[in-house]
């Protein structure tokens, strides 16, 4: 192998190595940009939960025998379907 050859490996394998660096940064970044939109999501998400709870609740609370018969009904179905 020439000097040439030999030259030539030795550059394109710190090329390969650069990119790699690169692309190690670039997957990095990535990552930490999926994680804070994920966090922001799921707070998103949370908050979202809270809030129906707490709707569900007043509403309940409106409505106390409504509430009881919409769960009767509910227990009823579940049960006419779960005995199947």
């Amino acid at each position: 192998m020439s000097s040439t050859d030999s030259t030539s490996v030795k550059r394109d394998a710190e090329d390969l190595a650069k990119q790699l660096d690169a692309i190690r940064t670039d997957v990095q970044n990535l990552t930490s940009t999926v994680k804070n939109i994920a966090a922001k999501q799921m707070n998103k998400a949370q908050d979202k939960a809270v809030e129906a709870a707490h709707d569900a609740e007043e509403a309940i609370k409106q409505n106390p025998l409504t509430a009881v018969a919409i769960a009767a009904g509910l227990g009823f179905l579940f049960g006419v379907f779960t005995r199947r």
